[in-house]
């Protein structure tokens, strides 16, 4: 079982070890999940929560939010 990990990780490591293309694809893809999770979120996904202090004010605003919402408008 050792052995086998074993050679699964040297088949691996020598394989990033000799790319050239690939580095610079998984760059790119790591800038893209850059972007996605921590700008994206910091412009357009607000945190509504932060201005709620206790734990009660917060799930008193969620099921607020969750009635309202459910609610078909008239």
């Amino acid at each position: 079982m050792r052995k086998t990990l074993t050679s699964i990780y040297r088949f691996y490591v020598d394989g990033f070890r000799s790319m050239t293309l690939g580095r610079t694809l998984w760059l790119i893809i790591l800038l893209k999940l850059f972007v996605m999770f921590f700008i994206l979120k910091l412009f357009f996904f607000p945190n509504f929560l932060k201005s709620h202090s206790t734990d009660e004010g917060k799930s008193d605003y969620v099921g607020s939010e969750l009635v309202e919402r459910a609610l078909p408008q008239p």
